[in-house]
Formats: structure tokens, C-alpha cells, sequence
């Protein structure tokens, strides 16, 4: 049976490397038998000893595709984000790489046309071939899917051996040893999951009969596994123990940092505010993850709107006065204050910050760790500062009466200085400084802006579903910034960019308001919030709701997700 044209090209392409004599080419043109591309694999392979190398090497020179040995590729998080572990265990492909807006990937068969069609399709992006042996894409596959299943299934296992309910109950120091090589793994590989999935908290929680452990990503908590019971103040003895915390106190809450390289052999240079509380079923613990690793974004990368970012840039850039920016835990503060340090750090400005914790290492600014065991609080780190003549301040955060009256002084005396408050919305500020009891008149000569900020999820770009507003949407929008066009869905079903979530990654909001001559006669006047409000947008503010609606309308989140994060102006 005559040999088809690609396994013809492979002959004397094999012929020419020296892998094959011409006899042994004429005994394979001359085989009766039909021979399909994987049979002719197999029969070089067995009878006439070419290695698996050999072959990869003669096709990719008969069929004009750069080899590619995926026995020698680790596969990492980013592996799997543009295509799902299902769809390539499917059709035998694996994505080896990235550059801009071109997907690398190796295939056993190249000319599987649908499949990079398919490629396409899902990416969005262009897709470059590289051809591979078959067996070791299906092995890399299967050795890497067993992996993920194992990461927490082994331990615990042996977790739930250690820990099983016997006729004997365990005595109490039993169940909080930390000695537990399972338990020292867990808490190693807890962390190092969360890491990998892009998570910003770890949340382990008891119940009466297990212990939940939960990631926060995107600001959503996802559970990720479930423990026996009694594994629990184990597992909390080995944290406590790692950011060197008393573990015989559980009735009081405790804080503490964990330098995760000192227990990990990784590449994982992360550190975690780790904070332990009392609850009805046993302690529990809530861990930040600081990546040391990860850099500040420039200003215009963090969600401001061209007006705000103008306005926000002439306002950091004054020679003195006080920069708020307030918001709950997690709403990007932190984030906002070092990008704007590092947009207006020079080599003739002297910037001192008092941090609770130092969360990034900013080059040429000096940073101060707060440690108020000692006394060494925000207050005592501030009095310090206006002794060291400074140009720019940063405090970390004004929780009482005594931080608020120095932060004022600072910025009435030279000074520019920057803090956070935790108010929902920037008006309010003037209210919490109030009752911190900080005069009206002070507050108005030191005060430059306030900025309230949140952060929303972004929509998928690769899945998301374009949608026309009607009824209650089309009024919101319309209310709000005057647009009735077209807006975004996220797709429910989702993609392997976002995980078949519908969203990748967040996007700040912000409302700035820039003090102006009518609003520190407002201030002056004593006017209550909502006043202040009115005098804010009259003169140019927009509001959390307004900004989150242009996000809408940008094409960078949906409706949903605006309201479930601000609420409507009324």
C-alpha cells in the first residue's frame, strides 16, 4: 500500500539524517499494509530502533515544525490560565508559552487544523506549533493532574488517620502538638496554594465537626478544603509557632508576622500578617499574604478616571497639607499611597513612613515597622519624624485622638503627609475627625483631599457577553453619568482565562474630593455630611456610584458587580 505524502516526507527525510539505510526505506515503501501515521511510529520505533528523540527530530525537519521536548517542561500556574487541563488532556496539546498576544503550544499531530482553530477561539490570541512526542504530552498531562489531586489529598490523609475518632478521646496537648510532620506540611502547603492562586487572605475557620480553610481571590472567598475537627488547634499551634506567638493563650486574640522563606524550600518570598481570635468552636486564624516579590503599579494603572488622575497628581505634588485616603480593609489603600510615594520620590525629598506592617520595600524612601509592645506606635513614630526634618510623611493609619492631633500639626508645619482612615465614603472623613475631636478649623487649614476608593472585579475580556440595559439598569446609568448605550455581562459558564468565574482580576473606584473654598467654609461651619456631599459634587466630585458606572461603561466590569460593591446615590 502506497505510503501517504507527509509519511513519504518522513522516509527520506530519515533516510538523509543517516536513521534509516535505503533498503530498510524500500522494505517500508514495499509493506503491503496499510500504514497510519501512529502504526509507521510505532513500527520505526520497535523494528527498525530509532528513539522516540530520533523521530521527534525527523519530523519536525520533514514537516517544518521546530521540536519541542515537553518531557523537559515544568508545568507552573500560568500553565493552564488560557487553556483548561481538560481541553488539553482532549486533544493531546499542552501550552508551553507566551508572548504578548501569541500562545506557544506543543501537538503530537500539527496539522490538526480544528484544534488550533480551537486554540484560537478560546485565547483570542495567535497560536504558534511546535511538534512533540504524543506519549509525553499524555504523561506530562496525567502526572501533573495527579499531582494537583495529591497536593492536599496525601496529607490529609494522614491527617485523618493521626486525628481519628477513637474510643480513647485525645488528651488536649495530643491534639495541639505541633510536632506533627502532616500537620507541618499542611500548614507549609496551605500557604503555598494560596500563593499560586493568586489569593490575598487565608481564612481557617472551625465548626463543630471540621475546620474550613477559604481563600480570598478577587475579594470573593472560595473554600478549599475541609479537615477533621480535631486537626484544628494543631494546625493553629504550628501558625502561632511560625510567627513565634504564645500557644498556650487561646482566649485572647493575638497578632503576629510569618517569613514564609525561613519554612519553605520554594521559590516563595512572601510574608503574612497572621491575626488569631477566640470563637465558639476553637481558635481561628485570618492570614494577609504580602508578596515581597510583587512591585507598586504606576497611578494610571490602578483604576483613576483622566479627571481624578489629573487632579490627584496636582494635589500630591503640593509642598505641605494632609492626603486621606479612606475605605475598608482591602480596598486598595495601602496600594494607592506607595504608587503615589514612588510617582513623587526624588533624590532631594526626604519621605519617612510609619507602616503596621511594612507591606513593600520602596527604594531610596526610609520605612519604620511599627511594634506598639514596646510603644513604639503610630504616634511616637510621628512625634520622631518631625525631629528628623522630612518633606513627605506617611503614616500608615489615624485610629485615635493622639495620631489625629500630630498628623494635623505635621502637615499645618511643612509637611506633606499622607494616612488612611477607615469612613465609607470621603465626606464622612470630616465627620470621623470631628468626633476624634480635631476642630472644624483645623481639619480646613491642614486638609488637601480625601480619597474613598473600592476595588471591583474586572470582566473577563475573553468570555464576556456584550448586553443591552433596559428597565431599572438603563435608569441607573442614565441617572448616573447620562449613558443608555451598551454595556457588558459576564458570562456564567466563564472560560480558562478566568477559571469559568466571569472575572479576572480588579479594578479600583474612587471618589476624590479636592478641598475648595466653599468646603472649607462648609467644614468651618460645622454642616453635616450630607451637606458637605452636595458642596463636594457641586464643585466637581465624583462619587463612588458615578465612578463605578463609568467602569460599566468603559467595559471593565458589569452591573452587577458595581451595585454588589457601592451602593446607588439617592
Amino acid at each position: 500500500m502506497p505510503l501517504g505524502r507527509l509519511q513519504t516526507l518522513l522516509i527520506d527525510k530519515l533516510e538523509e539524517m543517516r536513521r534509516l539505510t535505503a533498503d530498510q526505506k524500500a522494505a517500508i515503501v514495499a509493506t503491503p499494509e496499510d500504514l497510519p501515521g501512529e502504526k509507521l511510529d510505532q513500527l520505526l520505533v520497535k523494528d527498525y530502533r530509532l528513539t522516540p528523540f530520533q523521530l521527534l527530530l525527523g519530523k519536525s525537519k520533514a514537516y517544518g515544525f521546530a521540536p519541542f521536548l515537553v518531557s523537559r517542561y515544568r508545568i507552573n500556574p500560568a500553565t493552564f490560565e488560557h487553556l483548561s487541563r481538560v481541553f488539553c488532556q482532549q486533544n493531546i496539546v499542552l501550552p508551553v508559552g507566551q508572548v504578548g498576544d501569541t500562545i506557544i503550544v506543543a501537538l503530537a499531530n500539527p496539522f490538526e487544523l480544528t484544534v488550533a482553530a480551537k486554540i484560537g477561539e478560546l485565547t483570542g490570541k495567535r497560536v504558534v506549533r511546535l511538534l512533540s512526542i504524543e506519549k509525553d504530552i499524555r504523561d506530562k498531562l496525567a502526572s501533573d493532574a495527579n499531582r494537583e489531586s495529591q497536593q492536599f489529598d496525601d496529607v490529609a490523609g494522614k491527617i485523618g488517620l493521626e486525628f481519628k475518632e477513637v474510643e480513647k478521646e485525645l488528651e488536649a496537648v495530643d491534639a495541639t502538638s505541633e510536632e506533627s510532620a502532616p500537620i507541618i506540611q499542611m500548614a507549609n502547603r496551605i500557604i503555598e496554594d494560596a500563593y499560586l492562586s493568586g489569593a490575598s487572605d487565608i481564612h481557617i475557620e472551625p465548626r463543630e465537626k471540621e475546620v474550613m480553610v477559604r481563600y480570598r481571590i478577587d475579594g470573593n472567598c472560595q473554600e478549599k478544603l475541609r479537615l477533621p475537627a480535631k486537626a484544628g488547634p494543631a494546625l493553629v499551634a504550628r501558625l502561632k509557632i511560625m510567627c513565634n506567638l504564645d500557644i498556650a493563650e487561646r482566649r485572647m486574640p493575638q497578632d503576629g508576622r510569618i517569613i514564609f522563606k525561613n519554612y519553605t524550600r520554594k521559590n516563595v518570598d512572601i510574608d503574612l500578617r497572621v491575626s488569631t481570635a477566640p470563637l465558639n468552636h476553637g481558635e481561628g486564624v485570618v492570614m494577609r499574604i504580602l508578596d515581597k516579590q510583587k512591585s507598586t503599579l504606576p497611578l494610571p494603572m490602578l483604576g483613576f478616571s483622566e479627571e481624578n488622575l489629573a487632579k490627584y497628581r496636582e494635589v500630591i505634588r503640593q509642598p505641605y497639607g494632609m492626603i486621606l485616603h479612606c475605605g475598608p480593609t482591602g480596598s486598595g489603600k495601602s496600594m494607592t499611597l506607595y504608587s503615589a510615594l514612588n510617582e513623587i520620590n526624588a533624590p532631594d525629598l526626604v519621605i519617612r513612613t510609619a507602616e503596621d506592617p511594612i507591606e513593600y520595600t520602596l527604594e531610596g524612601i526610609n520605612q519604620m515597622q511599627m511594634h506598639r509592645h514596646i510603644g513604639l506606635t503610630f504616634a511616637a513614630a510621628l512625634r520622631a519624624f518631625l525631629r528628623q526634618d522630612p518633606d513627605i510623611i506617611l503614616v500608615g493609619e489615624i485610629r485615635d485622638k493622639e495620631t489625629a492631633d500630630i498628623a494635623v500639626e505635621a502637615a499645618l508645619t511643612g509637611h506633606l503627609l499622607l494616612s488612611t482612615l477607615h469612613t465609607n465614603d470621603a465626606p464622612s472623613t470630616i465627620a470621623r475627625l470631628t468626633d476624634m475631636g480635631i476642630e472644624p478649623f483645623m481639619i480646613s487649614s491642614s486638609l488637601l483631599c480625601v480619597c474613598a476608593q473600592r476595588l471591583m472585579r474586572r470582566v473577563c475580556k475573553v468570555c464576556r457577553v456584550v448586553h443591552q440595559p433596559m428597565g431599572r439598569e438603563k435608569e441607573i446609568l442614565e441617572q448616573a453619568i447620562g449613558w443608555s448605550g451598551q454595556i457588558f455581562k459576564a458570562n456564567p459558564r466563564g472560560c480558562p482565562k478566568c477559571g469559568s468565574m466571569g472575572y479576572k482580576g480588579r479594578v479600583g473606584i474612587h471618589e476624590l474630593m479636592v478641598v475648595s473654598p466653599e468646603l472649607i467654609e462648609g467644614i468651618n461651619k460645622g454642616l453635616e455630611t450630607a451637606e458637605l456631599k452636595k458642596i463636594a459634587m457641586r464643585t466637581g466630585m465624583k462619587t463612588l456610584h458615578q465612578d463605578s458606572m463609568l467602569k460599566v461603561k468603559e467595559g471593565l466590569t458589569t452591573m452587577e458587580e458595581s451595585l454588589g460593591t457601592v451602593p446607588v446615590d439617592l
